[in-house]
């Protein structure tokens, strides 16, 4: 009887320890829910920060805040445009690169994230490794504009006044290596013009000289020059599109003007920092797909002479490492090279 008293009390002293130890993880538990409960709630529960790295007023921010607008109206939350313009999109790019990847952080980019690699031989991010393409979003043409006071109204005329005054002429871009540059050197090479190139932290400062005669072209989106067109303050000579505009019908493209299979346009999308969880980006993507069938967002664009596009993040991110390859021989052709 001894023994069995003994192994009743063994038994019962192993449940008390069990039972306290499950109440201790019970505790523990307790104290934990809350943290779980936190990381645990949907996403968006608070505003977004839009990071846009060009300035104000300029074509990425135009299409940036419309699709700000419609997206923060379809996730109930507020989407702040945030802008961070410098080093051709770097700054801002490194910004999110650098961002806790809780989805509150967003990056609108454009076609500089793939000229970027290419033009700076040191960068503080990693295109590849320190984002993650969320979605394709739009592409502008571009337009090759010219002061009123250029005595041209076709890329023929403007090649023969250009050649003429050989070494004359200057033009401008929304920076060093952007494609705003890029395509301008193109259209410089092709024609065997010499000119001046005058960078500038975006399209609309250099909108602004273009205007005022402080340079005498420029191949900038069609959305930022438009207004300018319009008001018969700049002169548009061809768009870079493969076909033409229907916001303008009478421009040719610059394929029609002589160079032959030549196309080019600034893309726009957006991405976040890396390792941002999946359910936040597909979440964040079908929000951007719904916004760009929108037909407010789609007439808005439209106005922008903007194509509203779309696309996977798997998509996207295959697009962006063509577009590094596709741009990497022009970049060298330029000589350009950024600290």
């Amino acid at each position: 009887m001894d023994r069995t008293a003994d192994k009743v009390s063994g038994a019962r002293g192993r449940r008390r320890a069990l039972a306290a130890a499950a109440a201790c993880v019970a505790g523990v538990a307790g104290v934990a829910l809350p943290g779980a409960a936190l990381a645990q709630q949907p996403w968006p529960a608070r505003p977004i920060t839009l990071i846009v790295p060009f300035p104000p007023g300029g074509p990425t921010d135009l299409v940036a805040r419309v699709l700000a607008q419609q997206v923060g109206h379809q996730l109930g939350q507020t989407v702040v445009v945030d802008n961070r313009p410098g080093a051709n999109g770097n700054i801002g790019n490194a910004l999110v690169a650098k961002a806790a990847p809780d989805g509150y952080t967003v990056l609108y980019n454009t076609s500089s994230i793939a000229l970027s690699p290419s033009l700076y031989k040191k960068m503080s991010y990693d295109v590849g490794k320190d984002l993650m393409p969320v979605a394709l979003t739009a592409v502008v043409p571009l337009g090759l504009v010219v002061n009123p006071k250029l005595p041209v109204n076709t890329v023929q005329e403007f090649v023969r006044h250009a050649r003429e005054r050989s070494g004359q002429l200057s033009y401008g871009s929304a920076g060093n290596g952007n494609v705003t540059h890029l395509a301008a050197f193109q259209v410089v090479q092709h024609y065997q013009i010499e000119a001046s190139h005058v960078p500038y932290k975006g399209s609309a400062p250099a909108d602004v000289d273009l205007v005022a005669g402080q340079i005498d072209f420029m191949t900038d989106t069609i959305n930022s020059v438009a207004p300018f067109i319009k008001e018969g303050r700049l002169k548009l000579l061809a768009v870079s599109s493969a076909r033409r505009l229907p916001n303008f019908p009478d421009a040719p493209t610059l394929a029609e003007s002589g160079m032959s299979g030549f196309e080019a346009g600034a893309w726009q999308g957006v991405m976040v920092p890396a390792k941002t969880p999946a359910a936040i980006v597909q979440r964040l993507n079908q929000e951007l797909m719904r916004a760009l069938k929108d037909p407010g967002v789609v007439e808005k664009l439209q106005l922008q002479g903007a194509e509203g596009l779309g696309s996977t993040p798997e998509e996207y991110g295959s697009y962006i490492r063509s577009e590094i390859k596709r741009w990497a021989a022009v970049v060298r052709s330029t000589g350009v090279a950024l600290d």
